[in-house]
Order: C-alpha cells, then structure tokens, then sequence
C-alpha cells in the first residue's frame, strides 16, 4: 500500500517516498493507478496548502543541487519538480483507456488548479493581486479538446466546474489556441464552402461544448467574457470545418453564440457564406441571418432571392422543415413586400405541393393562404375577372429572380388541381380558396411539426359512417356464397 507522511517534519524525512508515488503512476492496473493518483493528490495538494513547494520561476533542480543553498530552498525546489512530473503524467492520463482513471486524472488536476489559485506558485506583482494557474489550467482544456481521442463524455464531467467565473473566463482562452492548433494540424478537413469531410478529427471540439461557457453569465465584468467568447468562436470558424460540425454550429448560432457576442455582426461572413452554399446548411444559417437582419440592421443582398431559391421539393423532407418554414413565415410576414415577390413564392409552393407528402400539404396549403391575406394584390391568382383566357401557364419554374418569374401573371391552378386530392383533409384544405378569405390568419404553428405517423393515427381514430354502399356483394363465409363455384365442391367439415 502507498503511504503518506502526514507532518511537515516526516515529510521531509520520507520525501524519496514520492518517487514511489509516480512509480506507480505508471501502473498498467486500473485500481493502482486510481490508488496512485488520490495519493498524489492528498500528497501535493497538502504540500501547497502549507506552502512547502518553491514559490517564482522554477530554476534548474542539478543548479540548485550542486548549490550552496540552505536545505530547506533544496528541498522546495526538488519537492517542486517532482510536483512538476505528477502533474504531466496527470495530464497524460486523460487519455487512459479506463474513464474512472481519466476521470479522477482531471478532478485532481482542478483541485491543484484550486489550491494553486489560493496559493499561487508565483510571486504576485503587488499585495492582493490574484493570480490564475494559466499554465497548468491550460494543459487540462488541451488535454480535454484532445484531437485523436473522443473526450465528449469527460467534458461533460469537466461542465460542472464552468459554474465558476475564472475557470469559464480562462477555459474560453485555453479552447482558443487549441482549435486553431488542431485546424492547423488538419487542413485536409473540408471548409465550410467545400466538399464533405469523411471524418472529422476536431470531433472533441464540439460546438455544445463551447456554447456551454455563454449558458450562465453571472460574472460582474460581462464586457470581458463576451470579448473571449467571442474570440474563441471566431478563432474556431475561421478555420476549414467539416458539414456535420457546421450544421451543429448553425442549430445552436440562434440562442447559444450570437446573444453572448460582444459584436454579433462579426459573424455575418459565416452566415453568409453558409446561407450560400444551398440546401440544408442554407436552412439552418436562416435563424442566424434572421437575428442579425432584424435585431442588428444587417443589409443582406439578394437575401429574398436566395431564399426563393431554396424552395425546392427537399425542403418538405427535411429535418428542419419546421424551422425553415417558421422563418419563411417571419420573412414574409412584412407588408411592404411587393406583390411580384409573394406571388412568386406562392407559385413556387403551390407547383412544389403537387408532388407533396399529405402532411406537408396540411401545413403548406394553409401557408399560401396566408400569403394571400396578407397581400390582396396577389388575390389574381385565384380571381382575375377582367383577365384574359391564358392557354397556357406563363409562370417559368426555373427563372432564379422571382422578379422574372412572370408569377404574377400566371394562377395557382395547382390549388385547384388539390381540391382531388386523396387524402379528403388536404382537399379540404385546398378548397379553402374556392371561398372569400377570412381576414385573420390561420396559425400554422401546430402544422409545422406534423407528421405522416400523427396523419396517419387521426385518420384511424375518425368513425367512418355505419352503413356504406358497396359494389359488389360481399362473401358469406368462408367459401363465399351459396351459388359459388368453389362452394359446390368443398365443404368445410
């Protein structure tokens, strides 16, 4: 069993004793190394409650050795050195294949970080001045952020200390060096405007992770905190990323990153360039872009024709259906639009519902119709009665500019084409046009979320009518009727 002096005289007296302590730091058995690492937090985190470790810049231990320097200056000098060594062997085992190991590895580590801040092992500048273990703090988030292993259970453990101002403050300026280190190592990651990565090694750099640190703001000087969170985000996406880990940052850019930033408006180059891209990456950079339009007076060019160009027949498959059209809504919602733009999208959507799932029908049919109320110039579409007799649809589905569109000349005869729908609640729905529009919108907020499985329940919970009329006469039995051929030579016994 490893023992440890418990008095300041015996400690020095059985200080060799240490070097059995790292001994087994080495162990190959999970149990030994746990036993070795609260031995060595007991051991250390004593030595510096009592101030028995050298204090300033750390000299050489063969110098101070073969000095004339009093026992006492040898004997912190080497007790610090070997504090030195327990903690980069700590540091090592972060990557321990046992997490009880890893586990144990970082809470010593941040009690030593603890016990170092209340008992610096530097010398202040002045008396009260605080001073941060910057150096071994920064070790265990590189340590954590570590690019070959995947770390996110043992960051989950390591969240609980971001309670603490100091630890969030600096954690924010260790993960920023640490993700530009890792971009550096790997530039075959594909960028945000490239190809999709096979594998992502800055994996551990997850972007839950980092929007943890803005979660709890409790510190009195804001200002500076949102200065490292915002550097550590822009120092984390000027760099190449993989898709997977773009589209994880652009979920979470709405409400865990851009209402912490010093500056949001810095982030409008990210947003931009994903809102380029198309497709899914598109749909999720909208809720970023909708902040930064609204709230932070960002001039967007093009914005509404890129966002005409996104309506393709994936977006009523994809996961993000229900944000995308919430926003959509949100965009459109303004009454200074002109009616050349509204009446293109909703020409877009109703040619795209014809080749829709009936729960995206249920959502979509009901969105136009608020187009239309909000926008009586674009109510040609459904009633032109000095209009002329049009042979065929002038509206161009592959024109990019909804301004050449020509939608505003054409009809959304799709509607009507609807009212045959088989499913009779999306006929229904699209019937609603065949009357005048109420003034008040219909919410498709409880639509936005529909899916073919909740369709598919209501339709078997509805009660169908007792008695249907049936166009063939139906089997009595097992053989079917009397007169049947197979029941004039079979029966059952």
């Amino acid at each position: 069993p490893l023992r440890q002096p418990s008095s300041g005289s015996r400690l020095r007296g059985e200080a060799n004793a240490v070097f059995d302590i790292l001994a087994v730091l080495q162990s190959e058995d999970h149990e030994e190394t746990q036993e070795a690492v609260r031995a060595c937090s007991r051991l250390f985190g004593a030595l510096l409650e009592r101030g028995e470790l050298f204090v300033g810049q750390l000299p050489s231990e063969d110098t101070v050795m073969a000095g004339s320097q009093g026992a006492t200056r040898k004997y912190k000098v080497w007790m610090r050195h070997r504090y030195r060594s327990c903690c980069n062997r700590l540091q090592e085992l972060l990557t321990h294949p046992s997490f009880e190991v890893k586990e144990l590895a970082v809470s010593t580590l941040m009690k030593f970080v603890q016990l170092e801040g209340a008992h610096p092992l530097e010398k202040p500048k002045w008396d009260g001045y605080y001073l941060f273990p910057r150096q071994l703090f920064k070790a265990v988030v590189e340590g954590l952020l570590s690019p070959e292993d995947d770390c996110s259970l043992l960051l989950s453990r390591f969240q609980e200390y971001l309670e603490h101002d100091d630890i969030r403050y600096h954690t924010m300026q260790a993960a920023t060096g640490v993700v530009g280190r890792v971009a550096d190592r790997y530039p075959e990651v594909s960028c945000v405007r490239g190809r999709r990565a096979a594998s992502s090694p800055a994996h551990p750099l997850t972007p839950a992770f980092l929007a943890e640190l803005s979660r709890t703001w409790k510190v009195v000087h804001l200002k500076e905190h949102r200065k490292a969170f915002q550097l550590m985000w822009l120092g984390f996406l000027k760099h190449k990323l993989p898709l997977s880990l773009c589209k994880k940052v652009l979920v979470i850019m709405h409400d865990s990153i851009l209402p912490h930033l010093a500056q949001p408006s810095l982030m409008i180059d990210f947003l931009t360039r994903a809102y380029d891209m198309g497709g899914a990456i598109s749909l999720l950079a909208l809720n970023g872009l909708f902040i930064l339009i609204h709230q932070h007076n960002l001039e967007y060019p093009d914005f509404y024709r890129k966002l005409y160009g996104l309506l393709d027949p994936s977006v009523f498959h994809v996961k993000y259906r229900a944000r995308f059209f919430h926003l959509a809504d949100l965009f459109l919602s303004s009454s200074h639009l002109p009616a050349y733009l509204v009446a293109a999208f909703a020409k877009r959507l109703s040619r795209l519902a014809l080749t829709a799932p009936p729960e995206a029908l249920l959502m979509v049919l009901p969105f136009i119709c608020n187009l239309l109320r909000r926008h009586p110039a674009c109510r040609v579409l459904v009633h032109r009665p000095l209009g002329p007799e049009l042979d065929a649809d002038p509206y161009d589905p592959d024109e990019e500019d909804p301004a050449k569109s020509r939608a505003l000349e054409s009809s959304l005869w799709e509607l009507q084409a609807l009212q045959r729908h088989y499913h009779p609640d999306v006929s229904q729905a699209a019937s609603v046009i065949n009357q005048a529009l109420s003034v008040p919108e219909v919410s498709i907020a409880p639509l936005l979320e529909l899916t073919a499985f909740e369709v598919f329940e209501r339709d078997l919970k509805k009660k169908g009518q007792e008695s249907v009329p049936l166009e063939f006469i139906p089997a009595q039995g097992l053989l079917g009727r009397q007169d049947d051929l197979c029941a004039q030579h079979f029966t059952l016994s």
